[in-house]
């Protein structure tokens, strides 16, 4: 199936050229993209011109402006109507373009996609869920986007996150477990224990594992681990900045001295495979969950192989079909209201 990709190319610190460089990358991998490339045309065509299949496959809306990484989400959707951001998320609104994927400001690009887009049937609130690079991949979610939340909320987020796992990692049943600060019913707040209440009476059809603990992220006890954004924006944080000591703690102790060097060249294809697991361009690609549309947000550092696999993320959802079988699976059991999910509960 060939399908469009829009991409705001003046987002993200490496802009526009890690954007055109993950683009060369995900054409080379997948001959059905095609690309609707948002941003300034004297940038960006020298760019798109270095490689013929790229520019085969390749539109330009031109503008001039720019989401900046400092602004705020309401000067943005003020401001910022005629952006790159902006008309990469209008394309997927009237559909030019299947999915959007940017490296821009995360607040803006939540705000401007919700505002566009709309959020999905029986969906209050959008969730940013990713691959978490552990023992095994765990999708993780909320990452950032809803700092508090209600029962119903981690509800849904168990439902998109489930469907999230299935169609980006190819699983066929994913385990689902809330995040919580001890695996007994008893233990966390009311939120949390209401919420793995109406996972284990609804309908759904999904493997609720109950709760998991802080070490289990990592350790791939389950597939998918759901909380606030608060927590799992901290957690993630956490965890990128213990894998960074780590890096800096084996560069300093293998040129330590010339034994530290021999070492290293010995242990060096195993540190490689270590590497490569744990790097995160190769895990790149967060996804708006919840919105009518595909939404991918790249990190903001990030370079052409970062992007790529983002870009490569949002293919996977299109091609799966995520945003309906989100849908479907919600229907099942009639919705979601503010009070506490009690459809879900009384089904």
């Amino acid at each position: 199936m060939a399908f469009t990709i829009a991409l705001d190319a003046m987002g993200g610190d490496r802009a526009p050229a890690a954007v055109i460089d993950g683009a060369s990358r995900a054409c080379a991998v997948n001959p059905e993209l095609r690309f609707l490339i948002a941003g300034d045309a004297a940038a960006i065509e020298p760019l798109v011109a270095r490689d013929a299949r790229l520019a085969e496959r390749s539109e330009l809306l031109h503008t001039v402006e720019r989401i900046e990484a400092d602004a705020k989400p309401s000067v943005a959707l003020r401001q910022g109507r005629n952006s790159s951001m902006r008309l990469a998320i209008d394309a997927v609104k009237s559909g030019e373009a299947h999915a959007v994927v940017s490296s821009g400001n995360t607040g803006a690009l939540m705000a401007m996609a919700k505002v566009v887009l709309k959020t999905l049937p029986g969906i209050d609130r959008p969730a940013i869920a990713s691959v978490i690079p552990g023992r095994k991949p765990v999708v993780m979610l909320d990452l950032g986007a809803n700092a508090q939340c209600e029962t119903h909320h981690l509800v849904q987020f168990a439902v998109m996150g489930e469907v999230y796992a299935r169609a980006v990692l190819g699983l066929s049943r994913p385990s689902v477990a809330l995040l919580n600060i001890g695996t007994e019913d008893l233990k966390g707040d009311d939120v949390v224990r209401n919420a793995a209440a109406v996972l284990r009476e609804s309908a759904l059809k999904i493997e609720f594992s109950g709760f998991v603990e802080g070490y289990d992220v990592l350790k791939g006890t389950v597939d998918v681990v759901v909380t606030d954004g608060f927590t799992g924006n901290v957690a993630l944080k956490v965890a990128e900045g213990t894998v960074a000591m780590l890096g800096s703690y084996f560069r300093e102790a293998f040129s330590s001295s010339w034994r530290a060097r021999l070492g290293y060249l010995l242990a060096k294809p195993a540190l490689s495979h270590v590497q490569r697991r744990l790097d995160p361009r190769r895990h790149n690609g967060a996804m708006f969950l919840g919105l009518n549309g595909i939404v991918v947000k790249s990190h903001g550092g990030t370079d052409g192989l970062g992007f790529g696999n983002a870009i490569k993320v949002a293919a996977e959802l299109v091609g799966q079909d995520a945003n309906r079988r989100i849908t479907d699976e919600l229907a099942q059991v009639g919705g979601f209201d503010s009070h506490g999910a009690q459809h879900l509960a009384a089904s």
